[in-house]
């Protein structure tokens, strides 16, 4: 992934002013960052999408380091997105690194939720209810996220 990164940074940036890394991220798959010029990868996703995913992660966080700033994910940034290659969407849709969240919470119906800090007031359900709703509370327990697991889930390809 590192050369793919590289590589792309080489094509449509300033290789010496652009760099690549990877951070830690758990809910998001990439990141640019203006300030630092660094475009970044969650190792933790990363490890767990397939090769082309990656590459379009790789694109969008190309495309707004070359449309700048203010562009966001706007009619410039699409421009640009698909002007190199982009054919995902505005947000990553993909999975999250839910085994790694030290808060899991299910609601009357089931359906479970993940969290990465505890919930500092109740939540109900988003799926139950669109609304905050007391019937669609959402129970939450802590869980031991072993040391060994975090290692695992973040080796970078």
């Amino acid at each position: 992934m590192r050369r793919w990164a590289n590589a792309l940074i080489a094509l449509h940036l300033t290789p010496g002013e652009w760099t690549f890394g990877f951070d830690n991220a758990k809910t998001r798959a990439g990141l640019c960052n203006y300030t630092r010029r660094r475009i970044t990868v969650s190792r933790h996703l990363a490890s767990r999408y397939e090769d082309d995913e990656i590459h379009q992660v790789l694109l969008h966080e190309v495309a707004h380091a070359m449309a700048g700033n203010a562009a966001g994910h706007g009619p410039r940034w699409r421009a640009v997105a698909a002007s190199i290659g982009y054919e995902g969407k505005r947000l990553h849709d993909g999975a999250i690194a839910d085994d790694l969240a030290p808060w899991v919470g299910t609601c009357p119906a089931g359906h479970r939720h993940f969290r990465y800090r505890k919930p500092a007031r109740p939540m109900s359900c988003g799926r139950c209810s669109r609304r905050f709703a007391a019937a669609y509370l959402i129970d939450w327990r802590k869980r031991d996220v072993a040391a060994a697991r975090r290692t695992a889930a973040t080796a970078a390809r």
